[in-house]
């Protein structure tokens, strides 16, 4: 696993420093080892979190000509077998690592050969004969990758900061991908929250050469093939799949653990994976002790029933949240809008001294059908029945209740279903997951524009009452959203987080399930949990999922009440020229006073200003970018101990 970065120089030299600089900025993803090359036309380099061959590997990599440059960020969980096909075809290899494997294919099978890699990858190969860059992705999204056009040239890397450490690269807002994040609490690829840097699509590859560009999807649209005939034989197969999936990413060379909810779909994993390590499972876990939505019990319950070394963290016990939320921002290169974000940040400083990689549970509800949303999804084609009149007075009524401090009350729900009803059937979704609608957008943003929500529900393709909504989920939501969650709290301390259940082999038979597979009546996941009745202990097959959050709507009326107004306050907002501040500010008290839950929302916006406060972001209407260094603007300002390890520059 590492951080990646790039700079090409063909047409404008690059100012002194800058390949230094965007390392810096991506040590804590590899910490263990920085190393750069150059040459009058390239710049690039990587920082390694060392995983496979612990002796070997450090990047970049070269082909035996010298013409070939690679730089990567990933884990290729089949590439013994591409080895072994490869020397077959005359390659030879210095190193034991999936990176090597990677360049040798490319050098192979051009273009074509980022199809044959099952894993999570963001890769950058540089032909300097040729003067050309390919950067690819990986299908699912599950590794990071950004770039920016400038002048001709191409920048990238694995976090916008390393394209930050350019000091012609202006910072400025972009208002697009703010509309977005308003709505949805994550920006949707390619779009970003800074003009002119873009996110590489997942499965996609980008062509730089001498100036011109050109992006493709190399993920071809497979056949589905033939459904299972029956649930009896879905679970077989995926039984399969996942005893494969959960193996092939187990490692051999570093110490591994296993982040535990006592949910369904971790503990799905922890089972696959006690059946395929040769040790005892570590297992880490969040717990909120006191509190109704607490898993402490059903996490206890796994960890016996497995024999697994348990740890646990209680976030109602920790003393240092306001700190650990700003110091989140400068790892989250974007605002994460997800305030999961938090008790993740916590699992990976808790994991990383005792495990470099971790499996995790990410995907199933994307693929099986596991959120709420998938039932409100088929509950609204009756509700959607009722006259528009009813439904408001019902709405009226639902807003009187007073708000509850549960995570997500009941109280909560009945207003987001009932407002999603008087929405369009794909609107309603995209809202159910989200914030503001378009109405409460236009209350307190002064750039409000409906035009890109109406570009995005054109995504929604037709298809299957819940089908379509999961097609969109796994393109959108899984890898702005989720994986992006999860992959910059856990590369904050250098943990390698890996989620089975987005093994490709898993996603294309998710593909061909029925509908009726997935979800029947009230239940979700039906197949999973099928798989799982007879492996599992009851009492986790039989619970709700509860979802791994912190209780944001009372504890911004309680222990966080102080960083949010001390973050939202008049002088603030108003610097930004962003927001009406009556508006907000109405937010605010109407939350503290229990009007209404407002928690979710005010978190975007609390996480939206520290962002913009901690990386100096241009905001519109200023014709004067704000003038920061590279230095600054990759330098952590943490208390994490990441330093540069052996860092070396090489130069053709």
């Amino acid at each position: 696993m590492c951080g990646i970065a790039g700079y090409t120089q063909c047409f404008r030299p690059l100012p002194p420093g800058v390949i230094d600089s965007g390392l810096r900025g991506l040590v804590h993803r590899g910490p263990d080892n920085q190393s750069a090359f150059s040459t009058r036309n390239v710049s690039i380099g990587a920082t390694r979190l060392r995983v496979v061959d612990l002796d070997g590997g450090d990047q970049p990599l070269h082909s035996p000509d010298g013409d070939c440059t690679i730089v990567f960020n990933g884990e290729i969980y089949n590439h013994g077998a591409l080895r072994k096909q490869l020397e077959s075809l005359g390659h030879s290899f210095q190193t034991r690592c999936d990176t090597e494997v990677v360049l040798h294919a490319y050098l192979q099978w051009g273009n074509d050969c980022f199809h044959r890699l099952r894993g999570m990858f963001a890769a950058a190969l540089w032909t300097e004969s040729k003067r050309r860059l390919v950067l690819a992705r990986d299908r699912m999204g599950i590794k990071p990758l950004y770039y920016r056009i400038h002048d001709g040239e191409i920048f990238f890397g694995s976090e916008m900061k390393c394209i930050f450490a350019h000091p012609d690269v202006p910072r400025r807002i972009d208002l697009k991908g703010l509309n977005y994040f308003l709505s949805l609490n994550y920006v949707p690829g390619p779009f970003t929250l800074i003009e002119g840097i873009t996110k590489l699509m997942p499965g996609h590859l980008l062509e730089w050469q001498r100036g011109e560009v050109a992006i493709r999807r190399f993920v071809t649209q497979a056949h589905k093939g033939e459904a299972p005939r029956s649930l009896s034989d879905a679970t077989e197969e995926l039984d399969g799949l996942l005893q494969q999936a959960v193996a092939e990413q187990i490692p051999s060379d570093v110490r591994m653990g296993l982040w535990l909810s006592g949910g369904l779909d971790s503990s799905t994993i922890a089972h696959y994976a006690t059946q395929a390590s040769s040790s005892p499972l570590r297992t880490f876990s969040i717990t909120f002790r006191g509190k109704s939505f607490d898993e402490t019990q059903y996490l206890r319950t796994v960890s016996d029933y497995y024999g697994t070394e348990h740890t646990e963290i209680d976030l109602c016990e920790a003393g240092d949240l306001a700190d650990v939320i700003r110091e989140m921002c400068y790892y989250s290169d974007e605002p994460g809008a997800d305030a999961g974000a938090v008790p993740v940040w916590y699992l990976a400083r808790t994991t990383r001294p005792m495990a470099t990689v971790v499996l995790s549970g990410e995907g199933a509800d994307e693929l099986f059908g596991g959120y709420l949303t998938y039932q409100a999804d088929r509950s609204r084609r009756i509700s959607a029945r009722l006259p528009r009149p009813l439904l408001k007075a019902a709405l009226f009524c639902a807003r009187q209740i007073p708000a509850s401090n549960e995570k997500i009350g009941f109280d909560y729900k009945l207003r987001r279903f009932l407002q999603g009803s008087l929405m369009s059937a794909e609107g309603a979704h995209l809202f159910w997951n989200g914030t503001f609608d378009d109405e409460e957008k236009r209350s307190f943003f002064r750039f409000a524009d409906g035009g890109p929500m109406s570009e995005l529900l054109k995504q929604i393709r037709p298809g299957g009452a819940v089908e379509r909504y999961l097609s969109f989920d796994q393109r959108y939501s899984l890898p702005d959203a989720l994986l992006y969650k999860v992959d910059r709290m856990s590369m904050a301390h250098a943990v390698e987080a890996r989620p089975p259940f987005l093994d490709e082999r898993v996603v294309e038979f998710a593909a061909r399930l029925p509908e009726r597979f997935k979800i029947a009546g009230r239940q979700t996941k039906v197949v999973l949990r099928q798989l799982m009745k007879d492996k599992l202990p009851p009492a986790v097959l039989k619970r709700p999922k509860v979802g791994l959050d912190i209780p944001i709507h009372e504890w911004f009326r309680g222990i966080l009440q102080p960083l949010l107004l001390e973050t939202l306050n008049e002088e603030s907002l108003e610097e930004t020229g962003l927001f009406d501040w009556p508006a907000v500010s109405s937010l605010i008290e109407q939350h503290r006073n229990r009007k209404a839950n407002w928690g979710y929302h005010l978190w975007g916006l609390l996480t939206l200003m520290l962002w913009i406060q901690r990386w100096k972001v241009e905001m519109p209407g200023r014709s004067e970018a704000l003038l920061v260094s590279p230095e600054e603007g990759v330098q952590a300002e943490s208390s994490l101990s990441w330093q540069p390890v052996s860092y070396s520059a090489q130069t053709s």
